[in-house]
């Protein structure tokens, strides 16, 4: 089969299933192809280049993503080191999927480019359709775009894996993506690679939380998603000043915004002997006097908090410095 018809088949294919309601009901990639034709207008035949943004809108993205940015600096480096070498490019998004940082090998450079995959571009599904990072930001959730997954006939030589970011008031902030050309790129490889994918966005998540309560201390709590970030932040007087989108579904939290403090015992609750976020601190605070030897002081340095506060920590929790 030729490469046109190819194409051919492909667009007639999503048509067809789009415009059958029972298909995307019972199928979230066939929902997304309906949202593209029916909701957003777009024709699967379309072959102008991807959309992108002036310099001076993307620079003012980035100065508006400038934390997250940061944070994730690093993050996209290792993710890269690790993948890059394979022909795949690791893009960072905002909550609108204008791509604002790319890693790349020079060598694949142009190809990405060529395909739109560069910083400035619009990968919203309202613009591309279904794709790795518009569907992963539609539907906040991780995906897999393989292939014929993606709406756009001239989309489908792609292969893209991608993750939601949430911030610290439990918005979506960006979209992280890996994304390949590869004529040999495997469903078991993407797999893989979206394991990647996932881990490197809760860790991006994770520090940009922490980074926006440097005073507060931060507990790690389990959640209901095995991929979700379940964080609070506690400030000194023990009340919950922040949550993660993870803790907060964990919780029963507001979803988003600002959150109105709440006494730590409240909400984790104190009924029959020491909890199990009680028995957490009171061995992190056993471990940290052990590592300091009994030096009180060092043991507050290295929990990040003043010494007159460990004390008052270690008395609640009935911790004998003399022991």
């Amino acid at each position: 089969m030729t490469y046109l018809a190819k194409l051919s088949q492909h667009i007639d294919r999503v048509v067809q299933a789009a415009t059958d309601p029972g298909a995307a009901a019972r199928s979230r990639l066939t929902a997304s192809w309906r949202r593209s034709l029916v909701h957003h207008g777009l024709d699967p035949g379309h072959r102008q280049d991807v959309q992108r943004v002036t310099e001076p809108a993307l620079a003012e993205r980035r100065a508006r993503s400038e934390a997250m940015l940061r944070v994730a600096a690093t993050k996209i480096d290792a993710l890269y080191q690790l993948l890059g070498s394979s022909g795949c490019g690791v893009l960072l998004t905002d909550a609108e999927g204008i791509v604002l940082d790319l890693r790349a090998a020079d060598g694949d450079v142009g190809v990405f480019e060529a395909w739109g995959l560069w910083p400035g571009s619009d990968w919203s599904e309202a613009s591309e359709g279904t794709n790795g990072i518009g569907t992963c930001i539609a539907e906040t959730r991780r995906v897999i775009i393989h292939r014929d997954d993606h709406f756009h006939a001239r989309n489908t030589a792609m292969s893209c894996m991608d993750a939601p970011i949430f911030g610290p008031d439990g918005e979506l902030i960006g979209a992280l993506d890996v994304s390949s050309a590869r004529a040999d790129q495997t469903e078991s490889f993407n797999r893989l690679i979206a394991a990647m994918v996932v881990q490197t966005a809760r860790q991006i998540e994770t520090d940009t939380f922490r980074a926006s309560f440097p005073k507060a201390r931060i507990l790690v709590t389990e959640a209901p998603e095995s991929d979700a970030a379940a964080l609070l932040a506690i400030d000194r007087d023990d009340l919950v000043i922040g949550a993660t989108r993870g803790a907060r579904r964990a919780f029963g939290l507001a979803q988003t915004g600002r959150l109105t403090p709440v006494p730590t015992a409240d909400l984790l609750g104190r009924d029959e002997g020491p909890t199990g976020f009680e028995k957490a601190e009171r061995a992190a605070v056993k471990r940290a006097l052990a590592r300091a030897s009994g030096n009180v002081s060092e043991a507050a340095r290295a929990l990040g908090v003043g010494r007159a506060t460990l004390y008052r920590r270690m008395k609640r929790l009935g911790i004998d410095e003399n022991r």
